[in-house]
């Protein structure tokens, strides 16, 4: 299982301008396994952060490390890298090419140099953890619909069998039965292989349903670094910089005022059921 961990990593857009953006400000986090949630406003940090895990940016200060090693410790090495962490960007149907299914989730596992038998088993494997059909490999990836599209471009980075996988909205503009397909084959895939899973998303339902814990960005920053449920119960805290909380949570903070207390650290609507019933066999 991987440990994903940034040391004091700053990093500013446009340096040698009148008006620079700084990115990040000394951030600093340890991941080890699991689904992290990493959510904050526009302009928080978030996507810039992902791709400094990434290798796709280079931090200006600190140092990004993928188990206890510094992924820019041999920068002509950075192409392993990328390999070994997986990075899914929003909408990545965009980024589809090839003339079958099958050639476009092979393209990774074939410039990692792997032979026919092993890329026909990690397409095979990787389009069947997404959710697609056996016959759906031999056609043309633009005559799928577009939940397909995002199957498949989630496929092309499994199939790579990335110690670290980093999705970037990975359920944006798909139905609810599309969302609940892609996140829970997201959440079956790190389960059984221990990759280590980070989600950037602005639906609070989603982060609660899937994560184990969620890092907030705000300003540059690290906020806050915590169980899902120790950060659902600070709504104020999430408010003021601009982020929601699920509507289960919000529900708990009603009955609350209200004289039903079944706590703040409410996230999913089964764990409120749970503690309702609680409530009603204490009375």
């Amino acid at each position: 299982m991987a440990v994903v961990e940034l040391r004091n990593v700053s990093y500013t857009y446009n340096k040698s301008m009148k008006n620079p953006t700084k990115a990040l400000d000394d951030v600093s986090f340890r991941i080890e396994g699991g689904i992290t949630g990493l959510i904050g406003h526009t302009g928080s940090g978030k996507s810039t952060l992902v791709q400094l895990l990434n290798g796709l940016l280079k931090p200006d200060t600190g140092t990004v490390l993928i188990d206890g090693k510094d992924i820019w410790q041999e920068p002509k090495k950075i192409r392993d890298v990328r390999f070994k962490v997986g990075l899914v960007m929003q909408y990545p149907e965009h980024q589809l090419f090839a003339d079958t299914v099958r050639e476009d989730i092979g393209f990774g596992p074939r410039n990692m140099g792997l032979d026919k038998d092993e890329i026909k088993r990690r397409v095979e494997e990787s389009a069947a953890f997404a959710g697609l059909e056996p016959e759906i490999l031999d056609k043309s990836p633009f005559d799928l619909s577009g939940g397909q599209k995002r199957r498949v471009a989630l496929s092309g980075v499994l199939a790579m069998d990335p110690e670290v996988l980093i999705l970037d909205e990975p359920a944006a503009g798909l139905d609810p039965a599309g969302r609940r397909d892609i996140l829970g084959g997201i959440k079956k895939f790190s389960r059984e292989k221990g990759t280590c899973v980070i989600i950037v998303s602005h639906s609070m339902e989603d982060m609660a349903m899937y994560c184990d814990d969620i890092i907030v960005m705000a300003n540059a920053k690290i906020l806050m670094h915590r169980p899902c449920a120790e950060v659902f119960s600070e709504a104020e805290l999430l408010s003021s910089v601009g982020l929601d909380v699920p509507q289960i949570t919000k529900i708990a903070r009603l009955m609350q005022q209200n004289g039903a207390d079944i706590g703040l650290d409410v996230y999913t609507v089964d764990y409120a059921v749970d503690k309702i019933l609680e409530l009603r066999r204490k009375q």
